[in-house]
């Protein structure tokens, strides 16, 4: 599945999606290169979240594609687990509230999590959970339980547990949400650094100065 590069290439085609007859996407067409960084702008309820779920493989849409790296992601090949677990370790998804994605009782064994799924031996999972921790300035919360966290430090664990995975693709709804002034500062030169590296990003985001400072390109809903 992946490329020979080894990044993602994403392209929607007319994508539709609705709930319970409410339509929420209609006609959406758009690709993302590799090593891009994109920004998806629009008001409440445009379908920001929906199609989130969608590149994520949360959600199949009712008509029209979704191609990741030449591939149709739709039910028949997200039904394979094995397909399954390839797709979903090359996208990162940190949902708006981090809370969702947080559920271990300690925070090493949330970012421990998606190794351990893979089949990693504990010598490797240790390793990349501690380096995600230390990337993040987290490493004295390891044994802290995740609900007991502020919200910047519930956003931090969350993002660990996913580049735990070195996904090549990073989606944030939101990721400014419920952050002070400090983490917002973090997190922009965490994400000025990921772009450096020539990974790929998609934020949904209503912030201009994370548009300004780092995005190729702005899309709206």
């Amino acid at each position: 599945m992946p490329c020979e590069d080894g990044k993602p290439r994403l392209v929607v085609n007319d994508l539709e999606f609705a709930y319970a007859d409410v339509d929420t996407l209609e006609k959406i067409d758009f690709d993302v290169r590799p090593g891009e960084f994109v920004a998806l702008m629009g008001p409440n309820g445009s379908g920001k979240t929906t199609l989130f779920r969608i590149l994520n493989g949360l959600a199949i849409p009712q008509s029209g594609s979704y191609i990741f790296d030449d591939t149709d992601i739709n039910h028949k090949f997200l039904k394979d687990n094995q397909n399954s677990k390839r797709f979903h370790k090359r996208i990162g998804y940190l949902f708006q509230n981090p809370d969702i994605m947080l559920f271990n009782g300690k925070v090493y064994n949330e970012i421990a999590f998606g190794p351990r799924q893979m089949g990693w031996s504990e010598d490797d999972v240790k390793k990349r959970t501690e380096d995600c921790m230390e990337l993040l300035g987290i490493t004295e919360l390891a044994d802290k339980a995740p609900y007991h966290l502020s919200g910047g430090e519930k956003k931090k664990v969350a993002l660990a547990a996913i580049l735990a995975l070195n996904p090549d693709l990073l989606i944030l709804d939101e990721p400014f949400a419920g952050l002070d002034k400090n983490a917002k500062e973090f997190l922009i030169e965490f994400l000025i650094e990921w772009k450096a590296s020539g990974k790929t990003l998609i934020i949904a985001t209503h912030d201009d100065r994370l548009t300004d400072v780092l995005a190729d390109r702005v899309l709206e809903l």
